[in-house]
Parts: structure tokens; sequence; C-alpha cells
């Protein structure tokens, strides 16, 4: 049996760090630059989303009801290495505006992203 060569031995290793660095990238965290962007807001509202001025372990949630009957939403926050979290519950009628706040843990970078949810 032939003994594999040093040139082989390092095309495995780098094909395996390849492989692996295609698995690991989905769980990157996004950068905090996307926390700002608005996120898909449930029927009948119309929200803005952001940081809070407080820092960057702070979101929100900022809507109004556009529909014609009452609804409900939060805010959630992915928050990197601690857990998600999310705000309060707000019912808004018809016509009213709220917001809803959460703040992740001290831990990680902050705020990766922000959604809207029923």
């Amino acid at each position: 049996m032939k003994k594999p060569s040093k040139g082989n031995a390092v095309r495995t290793v780098v094909r395996g760090a390849a492989v692996l660095g295609l698995v690991l990238a989905p769980a990157a965290p996004v950068t905090a630059a996307s926390a700002g962007a608005p996120g898909a807001a449930p029927p009948g509202l119309s929200c803005d989303t952001g940081k809070h001025a407080a820092g960057d372990y702070t979101g929100y949630a900022l809507c109004r009801n556009d529909g014609s009957s009452p609804r409900t939403f939060r805010v959630h926050l992915v928050c990197g290495w601690s857990p998600d979290v999310d705000g309060e519950s707000v019912t808004l009628n018809p016509g009213q505006s709220g917001q809803s706040t959460a703040h992740c843990a001290g831990l990680g970078s902050g705020i990766g992203e922000i959604h809207v949810r029923p």
C-alpha cells in the first residue's frame, strides 16, 4: 500500500475546513447594521423597528393599526449569544399606535435582528 503524500494531506485538511465553514456560516450572527431594518409586520399593521436610544441591547417595534379591527403585536429580538426575547403584547384599536420594547441580556454583541410578531 502506498503512503499518502504530504500534498494530499494538506488538500484534505483544506477541504475539511471549507466544508466546516459552509456548515457554520448560517449560524453566524447578523450584523448590527441589519437590526434597524423594519421587520415584516403582521397584516393590518404598519411598523417601524429599531434599537432604542438607551443602547444596543434594547429594541422596539412601533406600530399603527391600519385595519378595521383590533390587532395585537409584540417585538421579538434575536440576541446572539443570549436567549432571544419577546416584548410585551400590545393590542391596538383601529387608528391607534403603540410600542412594544424588549431588552437582550448583557452577553454578546446585542441585537442581531428585530421582528414583529402577532
